[in-house]
């Protein structure tokens, strides 16, 4: 360390005895090494930990109002504070004592009177067990974070290749993408959906919606760009995209292990044409046999292709956009999403106006 540099913060030690002298005690053990914080009772403890979380804490047992063991059950149910070890301070020597300690969190038992060599040793072990697990936590954090990235890069990496062949599919996809995340959002409400639509399911529809149309890559450019109407035959071919994006996915799927992302991104794929009445593709499902991702993305995507300008119209206005939405209830669409759009009709134009400004610029 260089003359200049800070010195290294000190653990700080939360003591807590109703007899002054037993805190006396401790500090006298414990300081100049550690910050020692007291507190004379278990409501004062909560109010310190919670305010000014401590690196470990002495906790006595027998207390008057709320003993030791009330105090950690208390601390272990708080999020602010149930990581911090918590070494129980006790004369009692019975086993029961000892397992009741150990039952609702505490780490170890330091028996009094104290020791103090082994008072300093015990706290010494438990904060470097603490000090490794906090180390261990955030590196776990830091490389599911740089999985999440990596997952996020190879999925907008994948899906612009679309972008490559519809100079459109770009924006789409982000504009689609959040479509359906607001939609998501205000059905995961409904006691219905509560269960399927839980914040980390949310995030995987957002993740996995801009891969619903990745089976476009397969689809010739005189049917893909055509400016006109498409024939029969066409249309049919056209129509494959859905089982064609299915098949690559459900591949990946087969050869890294099913997970829950996958899941979602071949269910979107292959079910946003399906339609609720069963008149969809491109296996005419209908109804609650659509999965819901489909469902939403439906409704995300005809909106999107309907208020944008493509090879073979100019773009609708979002009333008309929204009349044939409207329309389409309880035939194409799932009645509760047509509901949710309409509700967040505003959303949905003002997530429109942003990404397209984006793109322009």
């Amino acid at each position: 360390m260089n003359p200049g540099a800070e010195k290294e913060k000190k653990k700080t030690i939360l003591a807590v005895d109703d007899a002054p002298e037993n805190l006396d005690v401790i500090k006298s053990i414990l300081v100049p090494d550690y910050t020692l914080k007291r507190a004379a009772t278990g409501a004062m403890a909560l109010k310190i930990a919670e305010s000014q979380p401590p690196d470990l804490i002495l906790l006595d047992v027998m207390m008057p109002g709320m003993d030791g063991f009330d105090v950690c059950l208390q601390l272990k149910a708080n999020p602010v504070t149930k990581g911090i070890p918590v070494v129980f301070v006790t004369a009692l020597s019975e086993s029961a004592d000892e397992q009741r300690g150990f039952a609702v969190g505490g780490v170890d038992y330091i028996n009094k009177p104290f020791q103090p060599e082994l008072v300093r040793a015990r706290v010494r072990t438990h904060l470097e067990i603490k000090e490794y697990r906090d180390d261990l936590e955030r590196l776990v954090e830091e490389r599911t974070q740089e999985l999440s990235r990596t997952q996020d890069a190879t999925i907008f990496t994948v899906a612009n290749l679309a972008e490559t062949r519809d100079p459109e599919t770009g924006a789409h996809i982000m504009r689609t993408q959040h479509f359906v995340t607001v939609l998501a959002q205000y059905l995961s409400a409904s006691p219905r959906h509560a269960a399927a639509l839980t914040p980390a399911n949310i995030d995987l529809l957002f993740k996995s919606a801009p891969l619903h149309d990745i089976g476009k890559v397969g689809i010739p450019d005189h049917i893909l760009l055509k400016p006109g109407k498409l024939t029969a035959e066409e249309f049919e071919e056209m129509k494959q995209h859905a089982v064609i994006g299915w098949k690559t996915l459900n591949e990946t799927e087969e050869y890294f292990g099913t997970n829950s992302f996958l899941r979602y991104a071949c269910e979107i794929s292959l079910t946003h044409h399906e339609k609720w009445d069963g008149s969809g593709y491109p296996y005419g499902l209908s109804g609650d046999a659509i999965p819901l991702s489909g469902r939403l993305m439906a409704v995300a995507d005809v909106y999107d292709a309907l208020t944008s300008a493509r090879p073979y119209k100019k773009p609708f206005t979002h009333e008309a956009a929204k009349a044939l939405i409207v329309d389409g209830r309880g035939k194409h669409f799932d009645p509760e999403i047509v509901d949710a759009f309409l509700a967040l009709e505003t959303e949905f134009q003002e997530i429109s106006r942003a990404i397209n400004e984006e793109k322009e610029t």
